[in-house]
């Protein structure tokens, strides 16, 4: 599959007239809990030839595609991405550290991946993270649960009890996040993604009441621990520089 995904984006920058810069995955493949038939998420960066920025005129700055073997594709010019970055974009910052990487040129992750971490601001990503887990809570409060919901719902709980916990960007792979866990809690969730793997995306498990009280207490306690978080430091001007440095090379 892997040489089918590069063929595709190979494909997509003839056919757009870009430079794909940086494609990973980003999605249950990438943090580790995937389903058989999950699709594969690919997410990347590009940019276009110089004059392409020369425009005054607003540009499309999106391409996506999906295709009938479940390659589910989404990117971001060069342009919005640095918009993105200015904001902290949580799922921006989540794919410098996905372990699975289709395309990277070399020069551009040198030039932008410290600054990716310097404008890393816990508070932003923090809330984001903190509305997507309260919104799968939601949707776990049932005696039969979609095991795919449950799994967001650990996954986005347990990002904003890092970014809490350790103040950096926090990592793609769930098996990492895991160890914010107690030994007993970590064990059940362990057994789930063992579950999860010989399971279709659509499955319902009967719900672990214990381990939902977990999700639902970390939630709790994470919502009042980050109004204590502090912004990034993005600096505009050394954005602006390296924005530069990135057309030209």
């Amino acid at each position: 599959m892997t040489t089918k995904i590069i063929d595709k984006l190979k494909e997509v920058e003839a056919k757009r007239g870009i430079e794909i810069l940086l494609a990973v995955e980003s999605g249950s493949r990438a943090w580790g809990f995937a389903s058989p038939d999950s699709d594969y998420d690919i997410r990347f960066i590009y940019r276009h030839e110089k004059e392409w920025y020369l425009s005054p005129w607003d540009k499309d700055e999106t391409i996506e595609f999906m295709t009938e073997d479940d390659l589910d594709g989404s990117g971001w010019d060069l342009r919005k991405t640095f918009h993105l970055l200015l904001k902290s974009n949580a799922a921006l910052l989540s794919w410098f550290y996905s372990p699975v990487v289709y395309v990277k040129n070399e020069k551009f992750y040198e030039l932008f991946k410290p600054l990716a971490d310097e404008c890393f601001s816990p508070i932003a990503v923090s809330y984001h993270y903190l509305s997507m887990s309260k919104k799968y809570l939601e949707t776990c409060r049932n005696d039969e649960v979609k095991l795919k919901s449950y799994f967001y719902c650990l996954r986005t709980a347990l990002t904003g009890k890092w970014i809490l916990e350790k103040g950096t960007v926090p990592p793609v792979l769930f098996s990492e996040l895991l160890v914010l866990a107690d030994d007993f809690t970590r064990n059940k969730i362990e057994n789930l993604v063992a579950l999860k793997a010989t399971k279709g995306e659509s499955y319902y498990h009967p719900n672990d009441w214990e381990l939902f009280g977990f999700l639902e207490n970390m939630i709790a306690e994470n919502e009042e621990r980050s109004k204590s978080l502090t912004g990034g430091k993005a600096n505009k001007n050394e954005m602006e520089k390296v924005f530069r440095e990135i057309l030209i090379n």
